[in-house]
């Protein structure tokens, strides 16, 4: 006859329970975060068409409170330029082209 080993209880719970995010605080965020895109997206698309003749490519770098944006042929460039201004200001990163993607998947 096969001996088969005793299967351990799988314990529930969480390393640190006291750093436990409520579903409702996770609720709020991915809301604040999904208007914070939603923002970006369409500064992006009001000024995108003007810039995108001469700065093709370039990285943007998007204040969505303010609506000011920061263009650089450089991401660490435009980055600063933006940190200048906004030192604790969540900035969105986009690129001058037809999608505004900066990257491949």
């Amino acid at each position: 006859m096969t001996q088969t080993k005793p299967t351990r209880l799988r314990r529930q719970g969480r390393i640190f329970p006291e750093y436990t995010i409520l579903p409702e605080e996770l609720a709020r965020q991915e809301a604040e975060k999904n208007a914070r895109g939603q923002r970006y997206r369409e500064i992006f698309a009001q000024v995108s068409p003007q810039l995108i003749n001469d700065h093709y490519n370039w990285f943007m770098i998007i204040e969505p409170n303010s609506g000011d944006y920061f263009i650089d042929i450089d991401e660490e460039i435009a980055v600063q330029k933006a940190r200048e201004k906004y030192p604790t200001g969540m900035v969105g990163v986009m690129r001058l082209n037809e999608t505004g993607t900066c990257g491949k998947i």
